[in-house]
């Protein structure tokens, strides 16, 4: 039986001599296209997102899940720590999405989703939701919609919960990076300026968790 060693965290020896796991940090932004499934490895899958950085060398791993179906904003890294906190639910880091679905949305089904819906695993927090436009040509709409919770098929379910299906998803926004400028299936490295933003974020939310635990307003 193989045995899986995480170089973030374990020590790794070969004859009793440790190795070198160290290597520079790497940030890369993905503007995902559908059909591609967001891991490193899944036998199951047709396609995953490392398929799009072959490129790059270093061992990276997204952050956090974005549908197969849908496309947008993926964070690619070897920073486990950060990518720990920027997922890390209690830190409440905010994604954006583009919802195109299906029927006209009433300001009724809006004020529900920017309040909470309940669904089978619970009930939402509070999202940020405004209708970009209506087109009567395919009786759609599409809503922009911004919710910092990271449940499995969280944006689609919220959608039905209010009668409405979703038929095209993509995440405009993750955290303080956006996908201006990258076309779906290309990428870029982040700058220094974002990586020091989305540290800056991530401490931040860092640190009001942990006033949260100290009890403090």
């Amino acid at each position: 039986m193989g045995a899986k060693a995480d170089p973030e965290k374990d020590v790794i020896t070969i004859d009793g001599k440790q190795i070198d796991t160290s290597q520079d940090r790497i940030y890369i932004l993905l503007n995902k296209p559908p059909g591609y499934t967001s891991t490193r490895f899944d036998r199951f899958a047709e396609h995953t997102v490392m398929e799009l950085v072959d490129e790059v060398q270093g061992y990276l791993f997204p952050v956090g899940r974005l549908d197969k179906d849908a496309s947008g904003a993926l964070l690619l890294t070897n920073d486990g720590e950060l990518a720990n906190m920027l997922t890390h639910p209690s830190y409440e880091v905010e994604k954006t999405y583009e919802a195109t679905v299906t029927g006209r949305i009433s300001r009724e089904a809006l004020d529900r989703l920017s309040q909470g819906v309940e669904l089978d695993d619970g009930p939402t927090a509070p999202a940020k939701v405004r209708l970009l436009s209506y087109s009567p040509e395919d009786n759609t709409s599409k809503v922009e919609i911004t919710i910092h919770e990271g449940r499995k098929r969280q944006v689609k379910r919220m959608f039905q919960a209010v009668g409405h299906r979703v038929v095209k998803l993509v995440r405009t926004r993750f955290g303080t990076l956006d996908i201006k400028g990258l076309r779906e299936g290309e990428h870029r490295y982040l700058t220094k300026k974002e990586v020091a933003k989305l540290k800056k974020l991530a401490l931040a939310r860092s640190g009001k968790e942990d006033e949260k635990s100290d009890g403090s307003n």
